[in-house]
């Protein structure tokens, strides 16, 4: 049988939550706006999938470029120099430096 090529494939690890983390986020995350040039950290969370980035991403620093209505468009440099542009709502984004 062929492996399955789905986004979550291989990902069991990073987007398993603790057991004293599941359920909701607190309401603040949800909250917090973020201004262009802002440097934020890709923290997913698993429990919310819409306007969830590739989990290739998690833990990656990246910067805030638009608000994009509920989502943030974030500009995040890899290795190599390339410049990759990602969409993800406020709910996986953390501020830099917290």
């Amino acid at each position: 049988m062929p492996n399955s090529k789905g986004f979550r494939r291989g990902a069991r690890s990073v987007l398993r939550k603790k057991p004293r983390k599941r359920g909701l986020q607190p309401i603040g995350r949800l909250l917090k706006e973020y201004e262009r040039g802002d440097r934020v950290v890709i923290k997913i969370d698993s429990s919310c999938h819409k306007g969830m980035p590739h989990p290739r991403y998690q833990g990656k620093v990246s910067v805030v470029e638009e608000k994009r209505g509920r989502a943030y468009v974030v500009k995040l440099v890899e290795r190599g120099g390339k410049v990759r542009t990602l969409i993800a709502r406020p709910e996986h984004l953390k501020p830099h430096g917290t």
